[in-house]
């Protein structure tokens, strides 16, 4: 068992569905120091079944039969709640982190993004089923978390990588294509329409010019 200075460090991403766990999971996967759910980049779209850590959330005791020496830098990614069985499951966040806190240091990363297009696109995905809420009562509870933004991502592309980076000390590729690539691709277009002329857009007019 690693212990001190020789513990890695697993990085947990979650978050609400649809808030980008696949998009973080891509982003800090990236880097060749860390071990992550890489098998992303070679098909568009993978159920979460198939992220590396995804048999430890459902049994997290066997994370003591992991091999930690792989790599000085983990991550995984899960969102709540999660299809297990065809069903809606809430991640066991606190006895993962126990289990995990023997290995490695753990940070914690929750995803945000924009409400109403969460509830959207649940919804649409979801079969009718707004589950933020449920996923808002947990990830509460979770402690000493940090947030990322999709908004700010796709604002802000690789500055804003830099600044988490720095931040968390964890190592992020932000300069590469890829990341470049992914800022422009950007997922909450087609949840976007222009609004309607506003009550006070006249008065803006005539103060702006």
């Amino acid at each position: 068992m690693p212990t001190g200075k020789d513990k890695p460090t697993l990085l947990i991403i979650t978050g609400p569905q649809g808030s980008g766990n696949h998009l973080f999971s891509k982003i800090f996967s990236l880097h060749k120091e860390v071990l992550g759910w890489s098998a992303l980049y070679k098909h568009k779209w993978l159920g979460h079944d198939q992220e590396v850590f995804q048999p430890y959330w459902n049994n997290p005791k066997t994370l003591s039969d992991f091999d930690w020496s792989q790599s000085k830098y983990y991550i995984t990614s899960i969102s709540c709640p999660y299809v297990l069985d065809k069903k809606f499951a809430i991640p066991k966040y606190h006895t993962f982190i126990k289990e995990a806190k023997k290995y490695a240091d753990v940070q914690v990363a929750i995803i945000g993004r924009d409400k109403n297009i969460l509830r959207f696109q649940q919804l649409r995905v979801r079969k009718g089923e707004h589950t933020t809420p449920v996923a808002l009562q947990h990830l509460s509870l979770l402690p000493d978390a940090f947030y990322l933004s999709q908004e700010l991502f796709f604002l802000y592309g690789k500055s804003y990588l830099k600044n988490i980076c720095k931040m968390i000390n964890f190592p992020i590729d932000y300069n590469n294509a890829y990341i470049t690539k992914l800022a422009t691709n950007e997922a909450n277009k087609k949840y976007i329409k222009q609004s309607k002329k506003g009550p006070f857009d006249d008065i803006q007019l005539k103060i702006n010019y």
